[in-house]
Protein backbone atom coordinates (compact mmCIF):
# COMPACT_ATOMS: atom_id res chain seq x y z
CA UNK A 1 0.00 0.00 0.00
CA UNK A 2 2.83 2.38 0.89
CA UNK A 3 4.53 1.59 -2.44
CA UNK A 4 1.39 2.51 -4.39
CA UNK A 5 1.06 5.71 -2.36
CA UNK A 6 4.69 6.68 -3.08
CA UNK A 7 4.26 6.10 -6.82
CA UNK A 8 1.16 8.33 -6.84
CA UNK A 9 3.02 11.13 -5.03
CA UNK A 10 5.95 10.92 -7.48
CA UNK A 11 3.57 11.15 -10.43
CA UNK A 12 1.84 14.21 -8.97
CA UNK A 13 5.20 15.93 -8.32
CA UNK A 14 6.41 15.10 -11.84
CA UNK A 15 3.27 16.57 -13.37
CA UNK A 16 3.58 19.67 -11.17
CA UNK A 17 7.21 20.27 -12.16
CA UNK A 18 6.33 19.81 -15.83
CA UNK A 19 3.53 22.37 -15.50
CA UNK A 20 5.90 24.88 -13.88
CA UNK A 21 8.41 24.37 -16.69
CA UNK A 22 5.73 24.91 -19.30
CA UNK A 23 4.58 28.14 -17.66
CA UNK A 24 8.15 29.40 -17.32
CA UNK A 25 8.76 28.68 -20.98
CA UNK A 26 5.67 30.60 -21.98
CA UNK A 27 6.91 33.64 -20.08
CA UNK A 28 10.24 33.88 -21.87
CA UNK A 29 9.05 32.90 -25.35
CA UNK A 30 8.25 35.98 -27.45
CA UNK A 31 4.63 36.17 -28.61
CA UNK A 32 4.17 37.53 -32.11
CA UNK A 33 0.73 39.08 -32.28
CA UNK A 34 -0.80 41.98 -34.13
CA UNK A 35 -3.78 42.19 -36.43
CA UNK A 36 -2.02 44.53 -38.84
CA UNK A 37 1.54 43.29 -38.83
CA UNK A 38 4.12 41.61 -36.67
CA UNK A 39 4.53 42.87 -33.11
CA UNK A 40 7.44 41.45 -31.12
CA UNK A 41 9.02 42.40 -27.77
CA UNK A 42 12.59 42.56 -26.59
CA UNK A 43 14.44 39.27 -26.26
CA UNK A 44 13.23 37.09 -23.37
CA UNK A 45 10.13 39.25 -22.98
CA UNK A 46 6.53 38.56 -23.80
CA UNK A 47 3.78 40.66 -25.35
CA UNK A 48 0.41 39.74 -26.74
CA UNK A 49 -2.36 41.75 -28.38
CA UNK A 50 -5.71 41.03 -26.75
CA UNK A 51 -7.57 43.10 -29.29
CA UNK A 52 -6.95 45.47 -32.16
CA UNK A 53 -9.47 48.19 -32.96
CA UNK A 54 -9.26 50.33 -36.06
CA UNK A 55 -11.38 53.11 -37.46
CA UNK A 56 -10.93 53.68 -41.19
CA UNK A 57 -12.02 56.70 -43.21
CA UNK A 58 -11.97 56.46 -47.01
CA UNK A 59 -13.29 59.17 -49.33
CA UNK A 60 -12.41 57.47 -52.60
CA UNK A 61 -8.91 58.92 -52.78
CA UNK A 62 -7.40 59.09 -49.30
CA UNK A 63 -7.53 56.47 -46.57
CA UNK A 64 -6.96 57.21 -42.89
CA UNK A 65 -6.53 54.44 -40.32
CA UNK A 66 -6.68 55.10 -36.58
CA UNK A 67 -5.43 52.06 -34.65
CA UNK A 68 -5.62 51.18 -30.98
CA UNK A 69 -4.12 48.08 -29.34
CA UNK A 70 -4.91 46.47 -26.01
CA UNK A 71 -1.82 44.50 -24.98
CA UNK A 72 -0.56 42.36 -22.13
CA UNK A 73 2.79 40.93 -21.09
CA UNK A 74 6.01 42.11 -19.46
CA UNK A 75 7.77 43.85 -22.36
CA UNK A 76 9.14 47.38 -21.90
CA UNK A 77 9.54 47.83 -25.67
CA UNK A 78 8.13 46.23 -28.79
CA UNK A 79 8.06 46.88 -32.54
CA UNK A 80 5.76 46.28 -35.48
CA UNK A 81 5.54 47.21 -39.14
CA UNK A 82 2.55 48.09 -41.30
CA UNK A 83 2.69 48.12 -45.12
CA UNK A 84 0.69 50.86 -46.86
CA UNK A 85 0.04 51.35 -50.60
CA UNK A 86 1.18 55.00 -50.65
CA UNK A 87 3.22 57.70 -48.89
CA UNK A 88 2.04 57.82 -45.27
CA UNK A 89 1.46 60.70 -42.90
CA UNK A 90 1.62 59.55 -39.26
CA UNK A 91 0.30 61.29 -36.14
CA UNK A 92 -1.29 60.44 -32.81
CA UNK A 93 -4.98 59.57 -32.83
CA UNK A 94 -7.78 60.79 -30.58
CA UNK A 95 -8.55 58.25 -27.79
CA UNK A 96 -12.15 59.53 -27.69
CA UNK A 97 -12.81 58.28 -31.22
CA UNK A 98 -13.52 54.68 -30.23
CA UNK A 99 -15.73 55.69 -27.31
CA UNK A 100 -17.81 57.89 -29.62
CA UNK A 101 -18.15 55.11 -32.18
CA UNK A 102 -19.24 52.75 -29.41
CA UNK A 103 -21.97 55.19 -28.37
CA UNK A 104 -23.19 55.66 -31.95
CA UNK A 105 -23.37 51.93 -32.61
CA UNK A 106 -24.66 50.70 -29.25
CA UNK A 107 -27.22 47.89 -29.61
CA UNK A 108 -30.89 48.77 -29.33
CA UNK A 109 -32.55 47.27 -26.27
CA UNK A 110 -36.13 46.05 -26.47
CA UNK A 111 -38.50 44.22 -24.17
CA UNK A 112 -39.91 40.98 -25.56
CA UNK A 113 -43.02 39.69 -23.78
CA UNK A 114 -44.16 36.09 -23.38
CA UNK A 115 -47.56 34.81 -22.29
CA UNK A 116 -46.85 31.63 -20.33
CA UNK A 117 -44.58 31.78 -17.24
CA UNK A 118 -41.06 30.50 -17.58
CA UNK A 119 -38.50 29.22 -15.10
CA UNK A 120 -37.70 32.67 -13.69
CA UNK A 121 -41.33 33.88 -13.61
CA UNK A 122 -44.00 33.62 -10.91
CA UNK A 123 -45.05 31.16 -9.60
CA UNK A 124 -41.83 29.25 -10.32
CA UNK A 125 -39.66 32.02 -8.84
CA UNK A 126 -41.45 33.91 -6.12
CA UNK A 127 -38.50 36.27 -5.61
CA UNK A 128 -39.19 38.17 -8.85
CA UNK A 129 -42.19 40.33 -8.06
CA UNK A 130 -42.88 41.57 -11.60
CA UNK A 131 -42.00 38.30 -13.35
CA UNK A 132 -39.17 39.88 -15.34
CA UNK A 133 -36.46 37.60 -16.74
CA UNK A 134 -32.74 38.37 -16.37
CA UNK A 135 -31.30 40.68 -19.11
CA UNK A 136 -29.22 39.11 -21.29
CA UNK A 137 18.12 53.53 -43.58
CA UNK A 138 20.54 53.89 -45.03
CA UNK A 139 20.97 50.35 -46.25
CA UNK A 140 20.91 49.50 -49.94
CA UNK A 141 17.39 49.31 -51.34
CA UNK A 142 15.80 51.20 -48.41
CA UNK A 143 14.76 54.85 -48.36
CA UNK A 144 13.89 56.75 -45.19
CA UNK A 145 11.00 59.12 -45.87
CA UNK A 146 10.91 60.36 -42.29
CA UNK A 147 11.42 59.42 -38.67
CA UNK A 148 9.79 61.04 -35.64
CA UNK A 149 8.86 60.47 -32.01
CA UNK A 150 5.10 60.53 -31.32
CA UNK A 151 4.22 59.98 -27.67
CA UNK A 152 5.13 56.35 -26.91
CA UNK A 153 5.95 55.67 -30.59
CA UNK A 154 9.23 55.86 -32.51
CA UNK A 155 7.98 55.97 -36.11
CA UNK A 156 9.99 55.40 -39.30
CA UNK A 157 8.40 55.80 -42.76
CA UNK A 158 10.25 53.73 -45.32
CA UNK A 159 10.43 52.65 -48.95
CA UNK A 160 12.13 49.46 -50.11
CA UNK A 161 13.02 47.64 -53.30
CA UNK A 162 14.48 44.56 -51.59
CA UNK A 163 12.82 42.68 -48.70
CA UNK A 164 16.17 41.45 -47.38
CA UNK A 165 17.54 44.99 -47.27
CA UNK A 166 14.37 46.16 -45.52
CA UNK A 167 14.74 43.46 -42.88
CA UNK A 168 18.42 44.35 -42.37
CA UNK A 169 17.58 48.06 -41.98
CA UNK A 170 14.88 47.36 -39.41
CA UNK A 171 17.13 45.18 -37.27
CA UNK A 172 20.11 47.56 -37.56
CA UNK A 173 17.98 50.51 -36.44
CA UNK A 174 16.46 48.91 -33.39
CA UNK A 175 13.26 47.47 -34.89
CA UNK A 176 13.81 43.91 -33.69
CA UNK A 177 11.43 41.95 -35.88
CA UNK A 178 11.54 38.20 -36.64
CA UNK A 179 13.75 36.89 -39.44
CA UNK A 180 10.76 35.24 -41.09
CA UNK A 181 9.25 38.70 -41.59
CA UNK A 182 11.52 39.20 -44.61
CA UNK A 183 9.72 36.60 -46.70
CA UNK A 184 6.31 37.90 -45.62
CA UNK A 185 7.23 41.41 -46.83
CA UNK A 186 8.13 40.25 -50.36
CA UNK A 187 4.59 40.65 -51.86
CA UNK A 188 4.50 44.27 -50.68
CA UNK A 189 7.97 45.03 -52.03
CA UNK A 190 6.96 43.60 -55.39
CA UNK A 191 3.89 45.87 -55.45
CA UNK A 192 6.04 48.88 -54.46
CA UNK A 193 4.19 49.59 -51.25
CA UNK A 194 5.74 51.69 -48.48
CA UNK A 195 6.06 50.93 -44.76
CA UNK A 196 5.36 52.42 -41.36
CA UNK A 197 7.72 50.85 -38.82
CA UNK A 198 6.90 51.55 -35.18
CA UNK A 199 8.75 51.00 -31.93
CA UNK A 200 6.61 51.20 -28.81
CA UNK A 201 8.07 52.19 -25.46
CA UNK A 202 6.21 53.48 -22.37
CA UNK A 203 6.75 57.17 -21.70
CA UNK A 204 7.43 56.35 -18.04
CA UNK A 205 10.82 54.69 -17.73
CA UNK A 206 10.77 51.17 -16.28
CA UNK A 207 7.08 50.54 -16.91
CA UNK A 208 5.79 47.82 -19.22
CA UNK A 209 3.48 47.86 -22.22
CA UNK A 210 0.08 46.94 -20.86
CA UNK A 211 -3.53 47.92 -21.40
CA UNK A 212 -4.79 50.25 -24.11
CA UNK A 213 -2.03 52.05 -25.99
CA UNK A 214 -2.38 55.55 -27.41
CA UNK A 215 -4.06 55.37 -30.85
CA UNK A 216 -1.91 55.94 -33.93
CA UNK A 217 -3.28 57.71 -37.01
CA UNK A 218 -1.91 56.76 -40.45
CA UNK A 219 -3.10 58.48 -43.66
CA UNK A 220 -2.15 57.63 -47.26
CA UNK A 221 -3.46 57.86 -50.80
CA UNK A 222 -5.31 54.78 -52.03
CA UNK A 223 -7.68 54.20 -54.98
CA UNK A 224 -9.38 51.37 -53.04
CA UNK A 225 -10.30 50.73 -49.44
CA UNK A 226 -7.70 48.24 -48.19
CA UNK A 227 -6.79 47.15 -44.67
CA UNK A 228 -3.34 45.46 -44.46
CA UNK A 229 -3.62 42.05 -42.81
CA UNK A 230 -1.22 39.70 -44.61
CA UNK A 231 1.56 40.05 -42.00
CA UNK A 232 -0.85 38.87 -39.32
CA UNK A 233 -0.08 35.32 -40.43
CA UNK A 234 3.07 35.65 -38.32
CA UNK A 235 0.97 35.82 -35.13
CA UNK A 236 1.33 32.87 -32.77
CA UNK A 237 -2.03 33.32 -31.00
CA UNK A 238 -5.64 33.71 -32.24
CA UNK A 239 -6.46 37.27 -33.30
CA UNK A 240 -9.57 39.45 -33.02
CA UNK A 241 -10.20 42.43 -35.27
CA UNK A 242 -12.70 45.24 -34.73
CA UNK A 243 -12.98 47.46 -37.81
CA UNK A 244 -15.15 50.59 -38.08
CA UNK A 245 -15.40 51.97 -41.61
CA UNK A 246 -16.51 55.54 -42.38
CA UNK A 247 -17.27 56.05 -46.05
CA UNK A 248 -19.89 57.38 -48.46
CA UNK A 249 -21.58 53.97 -48.50
CA UNK A 250 -21.78 50.74 -46.52
CA UNK A 251 -18.56 48.77 -47.05
CA UNK A 252 -17.80 45.09 -46.42
CA UNK A 253 -14.77 42.80 -47.01
CA UNK A 254 -14.67 40.91 -50.29
CA UNK A 255 -13.63 37.70 -48.50
CA UNK A 256 -12.75 36.26 -45.10
CA UNK A 257 -8.99 36.07 -46.04
CA UNK A 258 -8.51 32.93 -43.94
CA UNK A 259 -10.45 33.92 -40.83
CA UNK A 260 -14.00 33.40 -39.66
CA UNK A 261 -16.69 35.12 -41.66
CA UNK A 262 -16.70 38.88 -40.87
CA UNK A 263 -19.77 39.88 -38.89
CA UNK A 264 -21.51 43.24 -39.37
CA UNK A 265 -22.60 44.54 -35.96
CA UNK A 266 -23.73 47.97 -37.18
CA UNK A 267 -24.44 49.68 -40.47
CA UNK A 268 -26.10 53.06 -40.76
CA UNK A 269 -25.93 56.67 -41.84
CA UNK A 270 -24.61 59.20 -39.33
CA UNK A 271 -26.40 62.43 -40.24
CA UNK A 272 -24.49 64.80 -37.98
CA UNK A 273 -21.05 63.54 -36.99
CA UNK A 274 -19.48 65.33 -34.07
CA UNK A 275 -16.39 65.34 -31.89
CA UNK A 276 -13.63 62.90 -32.81
CA UNK A 277 -15.81 61.26 -35.50
CA UNK A 278 -16.23 64.60 -37.29
CA UNK A 279 -12.48 65.24 -36.95
CA UNK A 280 -11.86 62.00 -38.84
CA UNK A 281 -14.76 61.93 -41.32
CA UNK A 282 -15.82 65.59 -41.59
CA UNK A 283 -19.11 67.14 -40.50
CA UNK A 284 -21.11 65.88 -43.49
CA UNK A 285 -23.37 62.78 -43.33
CA UNK A 286 -21.36 59.56 -43.56
CA UNK A 287 -22.05 55.82 -43.52
CA UNK A 288 -20.58 53.84 -40.66
CA UNK A 289 -20.06 50.09 -40.91
CA UNK A 290 -18.71 48.14 -37.92
CA UNK A 291 -17.17 44.71 -38.49
CA UNK A 292 -15.96 42.03 -36.09
CA UNK A 293 -13.80 39.12 -37.17
CA UNK A 294 -11.99 36.27 -35.44
CA UNK A 295 -8.82 34.60 -36.72
CA UNK A 296 -8.47 31.30 -34.79
CA UNK A 297 -5.59 30.24 -37.08
CA UNK A 298 -3.62 33.35 -38.12
CA UNK A 299 -1.26 31.29 -40.28
CA UNK A 300 -4.15 30.83 -42.72
CA UNK A 301 -4.41 34.56 -43.51
CA UNK A 302 -3.62 34.84 -47.22
CA UNK A 303 -4.37 38.45 -48.21
CA UNK A 304 -5.20 41.97 -47.07
CA UNK A 305 -8.77 43.02 -46.47
CA UNK A 306 -10.17 44.70 -49.56
CA UNK A 307 -13.55 46.25 -48.95
CA UNK A 308 -16.27 46.94 -51.50
CA UNK A 309 -19.47 48.92 -51.58
CA UNK A 310 -22.70 47.04 -50.84
CA UNK A 311 -26.32 48.11 -50.55
CA UNK A 312 -26.81 50.81 -47.92
CA UNK A 313 -29.08 48.60 -45.83
CA UNK A 314 -29.12 49.80 -42.21
CA UNK A 315 -28.52 47.35 -39.41
CA UNK A 316 -28.35 47.71 -35.65
CA UNK A 317 -28.00 44.83 -33.24
CA UNK A 318 -31.04 44.33 -31.00
CA UNK A 319 -30.73 42.90 -27.49
CA UNK A 320 -34.04 41.58 -26.14
CA UNK A 321 -35.05 41.37 -22.50
CA UNK A 322 -37.70 38.69 -22.02
CA UNK A 323 -40.53 39.73 -19.69
CA UNK A 324 -43.77 38.08 -18.60
CA UNK A 325 -46.84 39.84 -20.03
CA UNK A 326 -48.72 41.54 -17.19
CA UNK A 327 -51.58 44.02 -16.61
CA UNK A 328 -51.31 46.21 -13.53
CA UNK A 329 -48.70 43.79 -12.21
CA UNK A 330 -50.93 40.72 -12.64
CA UNK A 331 -49.79 38.05 -15.16
CA UNK A 332 -52.11 37.99 -18.17
CA UNK A 333 -52.08 34.21 -18.22
CA UNK A 334 -53.56 34.19 -14.71
CA UNK A 335 -56.32 36.60 -15.72
CA UNK A 336 -57.09 34.50 -18.82
CA UNK A 337 -57.04 31.06 -17.25
CA UNK A 338 -58.66 32.05 -13.97
CA UNK A 339 -60.64 35.01 -15.25
CA UNK A 340 -64.03 33.28 -15.60
CA UNK A 341 -64.20 31.80 -12.10
CA UNK A 342 -62.80 35.03 -10.68
CA UNK A 343 -65.54 37.16 -12.29
CA UNK A 344 -68.25 34.74 -11.10
CA UNK A 345 -66.85 34.92 -7.58
CA UNK A 346 -66.79 38.71 -7.66
CA UNK A 347 -70.46 38.74 -8.74
CA UNK A 348 -71.67 36.07 -6.30
CA UNK A 349 -69.98 37.30 -3.12
CA UNK A 350 -72.08 40.55 -2.79
CA UNK A 351 -75.32 38.59 -3.44
CA UNK A 352 -74.45 36.04 -0.78
CA UNK A 353 -73.69 38.76 1.74
CA UNK A 354 -77.03 40.50 1.03
CA UNK A 355 -78.93 37.23 1.41
CA UNK A 356 -77.28 36.58 4.76
CA UNK A 357 -78.30 39.99 6.02
CA UNK A 358 -81.95 39.39 5.07
CA UNK A 359 -82.02 36.04 6.89
CA UNK A 360 -80.52 37.33 10.13
CA UNK A 361 -83.01 37.15 13.12
CA UNK A 362 -84.67 40.50 13.82
CA UNK A 363 -83.17 42.04 10.78
CA UNK A 364 -85.19 45.12 9.96
CA UNK A 365 -87.70 44.61 12.96
CA UNK A 366 -87.99 47.26 15.68
CA UNK A 367 -89.28 46.10 19.11
CA UNK A 368 -91.86 48.18 21.11
CA UNK A 369 -92.44 48.32 24.84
Amino acid sequence: MRGTHSILIRRILTAFVALLALQAGSLVAPAYACGCGAMVPDASRRIGVDREESAVRWDGRTETIVMRFRVHGDAERAAWIMPVPGRADVSLGDPELFDEIARLTAPERRDRFHFWPREDDWPFDSDRGDGAGAPPGAGTGVGVVGRERLGPFDVARLTATDPDALGDWLRTNGFDLPDRLTGALRPYVERKWEYVAVRLAPEEKGSVLRGELTPLRIAFASPELVYPMRLSRLARTPQALGLSVLSDHRMEPRSAIGGDRPEVTFAGRIERPGGAVAALAGDRPVHLTVLEQEFPHPERIDDDHRLRRVADTPYREVIHTDRLLTVAGVPVWLLTVGGGPLLVALAVIPAVRASRRRRSPGAGVRSTA
